[in-house]
């Protein structure tokens, strides 16, 4: 019981085979909707406090290029991550895309399309999007059928190859208001903290041009290297939902500036 955070997260690593591990995190929920990382360095029950001890095992890092990782279970764990996010809706994609992952995912866990095994309704058993249609199955199968003699890891590296361009690709959103109380969201990703209000990007800046992150009560606060023509640097606040939320936001800036960076 006096365990730390790293003895859980590599017995989970173990179990999984898994031995590039930077790139994961175990999750917690305080409430349905506030996550918090379980912290590797720090006792476990020191963090969880009144808390049920359940955790989920998540991808915390996306890789830019995940053709770059060296094993193809990493790739295939990444795969996973990416499909619930893309079920979940959290991370948004077109029809188009939507059919394509999702027919990368169906040569991945079934293989060729077989048209004796694979009759009409193989499909709705995987879940592609947030609000799955009779057309967008369709689809799924159409593309499948194009995918033959694609081995799993050739279909998960393909998936991937097209995930990673999507906008909202490793973006970790927090809710937030501006200096005016505008609400908006930070997005924080491997090349810096991004903006966005009303699910439009408004504004980026990138880890070279962010000098300081603090937070203060719950305020955020960047200072930003001064642009061409200024002489001072400026440092831009935000307004977190309370102190909580903005140590936490911190404590992922810090985490992800040190990771790629």
């Amino acid at each position: 019981k006096r365990a730390k955070g790293q003895v859980l997260f590599d017995k989970v690593c173990e179990h999984l085979n898994l031995l590039e591990k930077d790139y994961f995190g175990l999750l917690f929920y305080e409430n349905s909707d506030q996550k918090n990382w379980l912290d590797s360095s720090k006792e476990i029950k020191r963090q969880i406090r009144s808390l049920p001890w359940i955790f989920t095992f998540n991808v915390k890092f996306y890789p830019p290029d995940p053709s770059q990782l060296t094993e193809d279970i990493t790739r295939y764990f990444l795969c996973l991550q990416l499909r619930q996010d893309i079920a979940s809706g959290r991370l948004p994609c077109s029809f188009v895309t939507h059919a394509l992952l999702g027919s990368y995912t169906l040569q991945a866990e079934l293989g060729d399309h077989d048209p004796e095994e694979h009759r009409s309704d193989y499909i709705s058993e995987f879940q592609f999007a947030p609000n799955q249609t009779p057309e967008m199955e369709e689809k799924v199968a159409e593309l499948h059928k194009t995918h033959r003699g694609l081995t799993p890891a050739q279909a998960d590296s393909q998936f991937l190859e097209n995930a990673k361009r999507l906008s909202m690709y490793g973006v970790d959103l927090h809710h937030a208001k501006d200096s005016e109380g505008v609400d908006i969201m930070l997005g924080v990703c491997a090349n810096g903290l991004l903006i966005y209000k009303d699910r439009l990007r408004i504004n980026r800046f990138a880890w070279p041009k962010i000098l300081k992150i603090s937070y203060k009560r719950s305020n955020f606060y960047i200072k930003v290297r001064p642009a061409e023509l200024e002489q001072f640097e400026s440092t831009i606040g935000f307004k977190l939902p309370n102190h909580r939320a903005a140590k936490r936001l911190w404590k992922v800036c810090v985490e992800h500036h040190t990771f790629f960076r």
